[in-house]
């Protein structure tokens, strides 16, 4: 089976961020990674807003296909890769 797209809003400071990249890294998941702290503030507002508008405040924030995990959650990641 396939898995879902995976996208990433990460921090390249921050050690839960390092986590799930490597955590989807292990399982040979290419996952689309965009590093909040190296893109430019207009792309910035973008995903500060769509985080937001999901509630969360903090990173990593994932989007495995049309779902939302906010933070590091392995037992969430693997129910929404149906692997779980």
């Amino acid at each position: 089976m396939k898995a879902p797209p995976v996208t990433i809003y990460s921090l390249t400071t921050c050690g839960w961020s390092r986590r799930a990249k490597a955590y989807f890294k292990e399982r040979g998941i290419d996952a689309f990674v965009i590093e909040y702290d190296t893109v430019g503030p207009e792309l910035q507002g973008k995903i500060a807003a769509e985080m937001r508008a999901e509630g969360a405040d903090g990173f990593p924030f994932v989007r495995i296909g049309g779902r939302v995990v906010k933070g590091y959650d392995p037992a969430r990641f693997d129910r929404l890769l149906g692997r779980g």
